[in-house]
């Protein structure tokens, strides 16, 4: 198969590079000093797996004529920029391993319904300032036909990815899935952009443990507003979250920040990690996006509403 890479940042590369490790076609599509690096150095992944390859770069998306698959791990607000100069080419199977869960309907509006997979990514890694990646985390990357059902796609695709060291999976409820994910991420990714700490620290203080848990548990009720189930998928239990009280949450947000502590205790979120950059923060298109959602259907989440309007600000003076 021929798999382009839309992006080349951490996850592009940590998937893109086990790819090629692998023997498999990918054209990494990338641009400025990235590409410049990529081109003279290959893709450098070291933590989980320690490895350099060279690898084949693409500055001018023009020059794309067909992929078997697309991967998508753009940043969100670069993301309908990114896609657009795209729709000429022929795709087979295009999916994002973005944040949030508007991202398959941007990619359906330009590359069709029929090409679109839903998918998440519980892998984690960081672009470091010498250009290799720090691979931290790979749970489980899952693919699946949308809403819901079977998918000889997604079935190919995993296994690809598994024989390159991508521990993959199909869902045939992929779209529960995503919206489990992004339950979990929504209070992750907010406490760590305010509190700027390691995962597994905001995730051990009960006061940030309880605020993670307020906005997780109005993220679900939204879910629960468009009749989309959820379920209880590592890292982050979402029904448990949800169903209990929310002491009984917060005990499950502290249980998971021993975890992290454990198991990945330089975990942090890419929020985090970009805020430390400078650089842009992924927030009118996931926190802005969920609110919106929850305006729409009248659902109540003043603590996500709160979180959101904070961060806004905060992403409102990098850019300025």
């Amino acid at each position: 198969m021929k798999f382009v890479m839309l992006g080349a940042g951490a996850l592009g590369s940590i998937v893109g590079g086990h790819l090629i490790r692998n023997g498999e076609d990918v054209t990494m599509l990338a641009r400025g000093k990235r590409a410049a690096y990529l081109k003279e150095n290959g893709i450098t992944v070291q933590g989980l797996t320690d490895f350099t390859v060279p690898c084949a770069v693409e500055m001018d998306p023009g020059k794309i004529e067909a992929a078997d698959v697309l991967i998508d791990t753009v940043k969100t607000y670069q993301n309908n920029d990114a896609i657009e100069p795209l729709k000429h080419v022929r795709v087979g199977s295009v999916f994002s391993l973005q944040n949030g869960v508007l991202k398959n309907q941007q990619l359906a509006d330009v590359f069709g319904v029929d090409t679109v997979l839903g998918a998440i990514g519980v892998l984690s890694g960081e672009l470091l300032g010498d250009g290799t990646v720090r691979f931290t985390m790979n749970q489980v990357l899952e693919i699946g036909a949308l809403p819901s059902g079977p998918s000889k796609k997604a079935e190919v695709i995993s296994d690809t990815l598994n024989a390159a060291g991508i521990k993959a999976a199909v869902s045939e409820t992929i779209q529960t899935s995503e919206w489990s994910k992004f339950v979990g991420w929504t209070g992750v990714m907010a406490l760590s952009v305010i509190t700027r700490l390691e995962t597994y620290k905001f995730l051990l203080d009960p006061d940030s443990a309880r605020i993670a848990a307020k906005v997780m548990r109005e993220t679900a009720a939204i879910a629960a507003a468009l009749d989309i189930p959820l379920e209880d998928t590592p890292p982050t239990p979402s029904v448990k979250l949800t169903v209990g009280s929310e002491d009984d949450a917060v005990a499950i947000l502290k249980k998971m920040g021993h975890n992290f502590h454990k198991n990945a205790p330089q975990h942090r979120v890419s929020a985090l990690q970009d805020l430390d950059r400078g650089q842009r923060l992924e927030v009118e298109e996931t926190l802005g996006h969920a609110v919106a959602e929850a305006k729409r259907l009248s659902v109540p989440v003043p603590t996500l509403e709160t979180c959101y309007r904070l961060i806004s600000s905060i992403d409102r003076s990098l850019i300025a």
